[in-house]
């Protein structure tokens, strides 16, 4: 596949014609919510992922597998949905190869190119996504699925000094490799999104909440998150019964 060809095609994962005969409609107690998680390095997207799961099948009781988080293992849910060899995990970080680095692998037939992972990667999303009862971080899944009326998107940041802190504790790191750390991490998401989708991460109608977890305990920011989104996801379900209420009384008129 070529690379102008993969591109189209993850862009057609994250365009409104190509999702319009998949989406699907939100059950009752959060049966079908799904969340996206993109943060700042350092704002705790993680741990509070892993809370809001916690929290969701706690106040859910969603039947197995129940509620799921998918950051890194998205790795591992992408090899095994495209079967494709485990050694590939190496080269799925986000923003991991140049443009250069595939042209050649490309021509060699060493592994599929990143355009082409890229595009696998956004149709498990995707499938997640439309499944619901999971939070996915990272990997442009904000991007991907922002055309799906279940996924409640959220934006996690933070200021520099508070991040430091974090991931000096986290990490075992002295400042400057700390710095260089959150630097590193967060010019590789946003060279992710550009180069692939063509958005920027810090564009703020891309979500639904953004959060400044300075402000807010990780207890706080979960919960916040999780009574918006129910709360939304209830309102729409009122709104649709009640335009289906119109319709049938509409008919019934005729």
């Amino acid at each position: 596949m070529g690379m102008g060809n993969a591109r189209r095609l993850v862009y057609l994962h994250s365009h409104p014609h190509f999702q319009s005969h998949h989406e699907p409609t939100p059950g009752p107690n959060g049966g079908m919510l799904a969340f996206t998680l993109s943060s700042q390095t350092g704002s705790g997207a993680l741990v509070i992922a892993e809370g809001l799961a916690a929290r969701l099948q706690a106040q859910t009781q969603a039947p197995p597998p129940g509620w799921r988080v998918f950051a890194r293992s998205l790795i591992e849910k992408v090899l095994e949905e495209q079967r494709l060899p485990a050694r590939l995990a190496r080269f799925l970080p986000e923003d991991a190869h140049n443009t250069v680095d595939d042209v050649l692998d490309e021509l060699f037939g060493l592994h599929p190119s990143s355009w082409e992972i890229t595009q696998k990667t956004a149709h498990t999303i995707l499938k997640l996504a439309q499944v619901g009862r999971v939070i996915l971080v990272g990997w442009g899944a904000h991007v991907i699925t922002r055309h799906l009326t279940n996924v409640f998107h959220v934006r996690l940041v933070g200021s520099l000094e508070q991040r430091l802190e974090r991931i000096q504790q986290r990490e075992r790191l002295d400042r400057k490799r700390a710095l260089a750390f959150i630097q590193r991490q967060d010019r590789g998401r946003e060279r992710y999104l550009d180069r692939y989708f063509s958005q920027q991460l810090s564009e703020p109608l891309l979500y639904h909440l953004t959060i400044n977890t300075d402000r807010f305990s990780h207890e706080d920011t979960i919960n916040l998150i999780a009574e918006t989104a129910l709360s939304r996801m209830h309102e729409c379900q009122t709104r649709r019964q009640e335009l289906v209420m119109r319709g049938s009384q509409a008919g019934a008129a005729d």
